[in-house]
């Protein structure tokens, strides 16, 4: 039964469509028809509307982060199954005949409340790939595979196995921006 009432609220909370929601009502119609068809933030930013895709991030890492903080307060033998089930109620979104975003936002939230150190590592190697190349898939690429890397190093083998099922799933979210990657044509963070 509790594995259930984890399975159920994590994917529940994982499932909101913050992206399109935000994008809806302040008037911008359906954020899936622009851009890549994302319901993430960097493609709400494709909106122009940067305010909009700030709240986006921070409401899609709120999410997973409130997910995995109520399994560790009340089922914390389930903490790394919560982690995993919002982090894929973010990409399979029930309502949108699961198709939602690529989980990053949401997995920062989740891996924040997991284990911060690693955390802290996704975000300084996200933040400085994206210095660098301005290219946020790229940069969440990069992202997982140097956590992946660190968690091997530093810690047990089950936070291991679910870091390496993150970072595959994580290219296979990322293969259409592999492949805008490779041929030069994957679009690049505005700074301005």
């Amino acid at each position: 039964m509790e594995i259930f009432i984890v399975s159920f609220y994590s994917y529940i909370l994982g499932s909101i469509p913050f992206g399109l929601i935000y994008t809806r009502i302040a008037g911008l119609g359906d954020v899936r028809k622009i851009g890549s068809g994302n319901i993430g933030a960097t493609n709400v930013l494709r909106t122009g509307n940067k305010k909009l895709a700030v709240f986006t991030l921070l409401s899609d890492v709120a999410k997973g982060s409130i997910a995995v903080l109520i399994t560790e307060k009340l089922y914390s033998e389930f903490i790394l199954m919560s982690f995993l089930i919002v982090y894929l109620g973010h990409i399979f979104p029930v309502w949108l005949k699961f198709k939602g975003g690529k989980g990053v936002a949401t997995f920062i939230g989740g891996i924040l409340v997991v284990n911060y150190i690693l955390c802290i590592i996704f975000l300084i190697t996200w933040a400085a790939v994206v210095k660098v190349f301005k290219i946020s898939s790229l940069s969440a690429i990069v992202a997982f595979v140097a956590t992946l890397l660190a968690t091997f190093i530093l810690y047990e083998r089950n936070l291991s196995l679910l870091m390496f099922f993150f970072t595959i799933f994580s290219i296979y979210t990322h293969k259409d921006n592999i492949k805008r990657i490779i041929s030069g044509e994957e679009s690049k963070i505005k700074t301005k």
